[in-house]
């Protein structure tokens, strides 16, 4: 392991920046330039909502960024608590509002949000939205993983600090979401709720862990950790992050796979600093060391998957190198794991690096 933390005060958002503009964040980038011509989803922006709201220490430019993000979200939700994705680069929504993956990122958005904005006006619209899109449901798991995942963060910023009883609303979203993964039974070679690991894989244990916190439950994390025990198992090879590649994985299917994304490097990072955060076990540490020395170059394909001057992510590591394109979900991943390791592991003794296995 490297050891490495390029950013001294923390990431940049130079990128970021340049991908924004007044309405929202640009989904794609040819290099770095915005493809503007692609338009604006929800997915992204509700990813760059949590983004800014996890700075540390937010500039004038990051809290812009916040109200910016926010508004394109509430513009986003119909009446009814379904969401739109797509916006094309004049402003129009170009599908039907819905309920797949961007409303489960919507939703989690607007939870954290509820609890993290600075500003008592943007904690109130963020929770009026927060309880519209919530009352919906997704029949996709990771929707609803999402959707969960910002219930639970809700119930644990909210009711759970001020000792009030959390919102029967968020807590009914939350165990919907726990029903949709069943219990594997003991020595299972396949414990995964899914025939084939697919994307942003580490969301579901995050959100299970996250669920039996904010329940009071803690037989509900103990399934979370179990299932991220396997996914890093998976994705562990040769001391490195092999992640499962664009295409899924599934049983016995080994070695190294592409495209990865970054998402998913992300979305393990995520889940380790969840696990560390809830038990205190150091052991977790160790993968989130590895998401971020993956970002650093200690992958596959031994190539740095983050531009240390801008806080860009490149946008899939390939069997030759990477996708020198730099869009807003590659972007928002990178800056993620940066931020993960600089509140986590920067301060962390080295020791920990031996961790869990």
């Amino acid at each position: 392991m490297t050891n490495a933390f390029p950013f001294k005060a923390g990431p940049s958002y130079a990128h970021l920046l340049r991908m924004t503009d007044g309405r929202g964040l640009f989904e794609h980038a040819d290099h770095d330039i915005p493809r503007r011509d692609q338009g604006y989803c929800v997915d992204d922006v509700a990813r760059a909502l949590l983004v800014t709201l996890l700075e540390a220490e937010p500039t004038p430019e990051v809290a812009y960024l916040t109200e910016t993000y926010l508004g394109f979200l509430e513009d986003a939700v119909e009446a009814d608590g379904t969401v739109h994705n797509r916006m094309d680069e004049n402003g129009r929504w170009t599908d039907v509002a819905s309920c797949g993956d961007w409303w489960g990122r919507a939703v989690r958005a607007f939870g954290v949000a509820t609890v993290r904005a600075p500003l008592p006006s943007t904690r109130e619209r963020a929770m009026r939205a927060f309880f519209g899109v919530s009352a919906q449901r997704s029949p996709d798991l990771h929707a609803m993983t999402f959707a969960a995942s910002g219930a639970a963060e809700f119930i644990l910023g909210t009711a759970h600090a001020l000792g009030t009883p959390p919102p029967a609303g968020a807590v009914r979203l939350v165990r919907d979401a726990v029903a949709m993964i069943p219990t594997a039974p003991a020595g299972s070679v396949w414990p995964w709720p899914e025939p084939r690991l697919r994307y942003s894989n580490g969301s579901i244990p995050e959100m299970l862990i996250l669920a039996g916190r904010a329940l009071g439950e803690p037989e509900i994390t103990d399934r979370g950790l179990a299932l991220l025990t396997f996914l890093l198992d998976i994705e562990t090879d040769g001391g490195h992050l092999s992640v499962t590649g664009s295409d899924g994985r599934g049983p016995g299917e080994a070695g190294p796979q592409f495209d990865q994304q970054p998402i998913e490097v992300a979305s393990l990072a995520k889940a380790c600093a969840q696990a560390f955060e809830t038990t205190g076990d150091s052991g977790w540490l160790k993968g989130l060391w590895l998401a971020w020395e993956w970002f650093l170059g200690d992958n596959d394909s031994r190539t740095p998957m983050i531009d240390h001057e801008t806080g860009a992510g490149f946008d899939g590591l390939t069997p030759k190198g990477r996708n020198e394109n730099r869009g807003a979900e590659s972007t928002l991943a990178a800056l993620t794991t940066c931020q993960l390791a600089h509140r986590i592991l920067a301060p962390q003794s080295r020791v920990t690096s031996g961790a869990r296995r």
